[in-house]
């Protein structure tokens, strides 16, 4: 079942041609294939719509989500898949290209930086970006801190505080990033959703204009925002994290709200949602 909020502004906009749709809790959950989700992507290809999935998790690169998403049914190319680390590594190359950066993260973050050119080093480094991992210790946290305290500029991916997990919740990039802003009184840059600068920089991707592309999230507080920022239409999933009783509760409001991504799948077709 969908809720359409026709008194949008935005409900005035040609047919969507293009559509970012956010990852966990829109087309997976927990390692499965979210009802809809294949079929989305099946119509996305067969009406030659261009697309992104997007995640603020820095964790992994491309290929790993690609295979990811592979093992649980669905087909969505490497190159097709939009991070927060790729993100913050174009940010960045446009801030400052080539200069010498501090990691606090994994490969995926490491991979994207390295690959736009950037110098990895713990001497005097110009910024320190912090990422999503697993495995956060006490020296480097330490050290991320020291640097900051000497002057570097202070990146993370993103600003969840917390990450899904089949065991419960987990600490994420925000919850390490108050911490050494606790400690430093320096707060970071974020440039992972709700930031547009991360739905821009999808958008330059694929060549696709606000006006004419949707985003799918389950997320108020991250998804739904980075669309309405950045202007697109945003549609809400209840398929995730956000029931539909949370949607009054923020100052902002969807474009649509959605029992799931398969209610999305003739607008794929049409460009309508309205």
């Amino acid at each position: 079942m969908s809720d359409i909020l026709t008194d949008s502004p935005l409900s005035q906009l040609p047919p969507v041609r293009a559509w970012l749709t956010d990852m966990d809790g829109v087309l997976v959950q927990e390692e499965q294939a979210l009802p809809g989700a294949a079929d989305f992507l099946d119509a996305l290809r067969s009406h030659d719509r261009d697309y992104l999935v997007l995640t603020n998790n820095s964790i992994f690169t491309p290929r790993d989500l690609s295979a990811r998403l592979a093992r649980s049914g669905l087909d969505v190319p490497e190159e097709r898949i939009w991070t927060s680390a790729l993100a913050t590594a174009a940010f960045l190359h446009q801030q400052s290209p080539g200069t010498s950066i501090a990691v606090v993260g994994e490969a995926g973050l490491t991979t994207a930086l390295y690959t736009a050119g950037f110098t990895m080093t713990t001497h005097d480094p110009e910024y320190v970006v912090l990422g999503e991992t697993r495995s956060y210790d006490f020296v480097t946290i330490t050290r991320a801190i020291r640097l900051i305290e000497g002057g570097a500029k202070f990146i993370a991916t993103n600003p969840d505080v917390t990450g899904p997990s089949a065991d419960g919740t987990l600490p994420a990039t925000g919850s390490v990033a108050a911490m050494i802003t606790a400690a430093t009184g320096r707060h970071p840059y974020f440039v992972g959703k709700p930031n547009p600068v991360m739905i821009r920089a999808a958008l330059n991707r694929i060549g696709a204009h606000s006006e004419t592309t949707a985003m799918i999230g389950d997320r108020m507080d991250t998804d739904v925002k980075a669309g309405v920022e950045a202007g697109l239409r945003s549609h809400l999933v209840l398929s995730g994290s956000t029931a539909r009783t949370d949607v009054d509760r923020f100052p902002f409001r969807p474009y649509a709200i959605h029992d799931g991504i398969g209610d999305l799948v003739e607008a794929v077709a049409t460009g309508v949602t309205a």
